[in-house]
């Protein structure tokens, strides 16, 4: 038995000073071939340093093995040793059998360092130069996946899948497959492979892409299933508690929709979007004391977020308050290419105000961004009516009645502006 064949079994046995003396025997009297063996044996393990020391012997040896260049800097990349790396592969030439690898390393360094387009660069050279080379193939899959460019990792997934490959680096490649038509939203084809996947197989986040897959394709039940296994064995996955809800709220079981949301907020209680979604559900189910908890909960943590600002000003007009919709939306209307809902909820509280000047100058920003809207063109054609604002009131009537053809009093009133011109 050789000595480096006796250090890794003291390595097995956690005999750690036995496998260094051995390893050490090894290192003065077993052969290259051993040796080189027993250095890709550790580098596995994690041993880099004895790794290392056998590659470099090796290389004082044997100075144009460039496969022992390309094994350090591997090992200089596991280590943060960047530029010892680069020098590595920098000696590699074009015309080394080994220069291949020394790309394939190379296209690793750049994507650690996210230099992403040097990262390809290096691997399209190396599928050039080995075109039937899965481990290169899956490579670039891999970076595109991690650009989220998944519509170019797509076809080569399928090259791999085609040729009889589904796994490669314990990386199911259907699974991947999957997740990567989901995320470039052709979801039909993206379930095809997710639902090959065997649900013990399926890790959290491809879980989450079939779930999420299921509710594009308006599956609903079968990704709340899912959604709801997700949040069973890992509640703390807070992606899932948004389309959760919004799945629950649209097969109209609001109440579950609304605790889902609430254990949402449990663990990620810094999210406004899921503030503002529980306060819709919250409205829904008409509780709009709740619904104005969540609002100001999620406009405290960004009052830029403009939805958070309309759907709380909203529920002030809805309730006649008018003092607070002011404040509220006051600062907002400032800012040039404001929202026009927050200028519409404007007009109807200085309106009830009897701020008139300022209902009108609401109005008037507002009226070209609502043409389409009945509820708000027919109170605004009786405040312009009230304002002698005739002319503007005609335009806006005109809208309704072509909207609303069959609302008798608007009709008539249409008429009467018909026959005074």
């Amino acid at each position: 038995m050789s000595y480096a064949q006796t250090a890794l079994d003291q390595l097995e046995k956690g005999q750690l000073d036995d496998f260094k003396k051995q390893y050490a025997l090894a290192l003065r009297h077993d052969d290259d071939d051993t040796l080189f063996s027993l250095a890709e044996e550790l580098y596995s393990l994690g041993f880099l340093n004895q790794s290392r020391r056998i590659y470099e012997k090796l290389l004082t040896k044997y100075p144009d093995e460039d496969e022992l260049r390309t094994n350090l800097a591997d090992i200089a990349i596991d280590e943060d040793k960047n530029d010892e790396a680069l020098d590595y592969l920098n000696q590699v030439r074009p015309d080394s059998p080994a220069y291949v690898q020394a790309l394939m390393v190379a296209a690793d360094l750049y994507q650690t360092q996210e230099l992403f387009e040097v990262s390809e660069q290096k691997l399209l050279t190396a599928r050039k130069l080995a075109p039937n080379e899965p481990v290169i193939t899956f490579a670039l899959a891999e970076l595109y996946f991690t650009m989220r460019e998944f519509r170019k990792a797509i076809p080569l997934y399928l090259e791999l899948i085609t040729a009889g490959t589904t796994t490669l680096s314990r990386v199911n490649l259907v699974e991947r497959l999957g997740v990567a038509y989901a995320n470039a939203g052709r979801f039909e084809q993206a379930i095809g492979y997710l639902k090959q996947i065997h649900p013990g197989d399926m890790t959290a986040d491809v879980k989450f892409e079939t779930a999420f897959t299921y509710l594009q394709l308006q599956e609903r039940p079968a990704a709340i299933h899912l959604f709801d296994e997700l949040k069973d064995s890992d509640p703390h996955y807070t992606s899932l508690y948004p389309y959760l809800g919004q799945a629950l709220e649209a097969e109209n079981r609001l109440p579950e929709a609304l605790t889902t949301l609430q254990e949402g907020l449990g663990v990620d209680q810094y999210n406004e979007k899921l503030w503002l979604q529980a306060a819709h559900v919250a409205t829904k189910l008409d509780d709009e004391e709740l619904a104005e908890r969540y609002l100001k909960k999620g406009h405290d943590l960004d009052a830029d977020d403009l939805s958070a600002v309309i759907q709380l000003s909203n529920l002030y007009v809805k309730q006649e308050r008018w003092d607070e919709n002011l404040a509220l939306v006051q600062p907002y209307l400032k800012d040039e290419g404001a929202d026009p809902q927050l200028f519409w909820n404007l007009a109807v509280t200085a309106q009830h105000q009897e701020n008139y000047a300022q209902a009108r100058q609401a109005y008037d920003a507002t009226a070209p961004f609502f043409m389409d809207q009945p509820d708000f063109l027919k109170p605004a054609i009786y405040f312009y009516r009230e304002e002698g604002a005739n002319e503007q009131a005609r335009k806006l009537l005109q809208a309704y009645v072509q909207l609303v053809p069959d609302d008798a009093e608007m009709a008539a009133l249409w008429d009467r502006y018909q026959d005074e011109n």
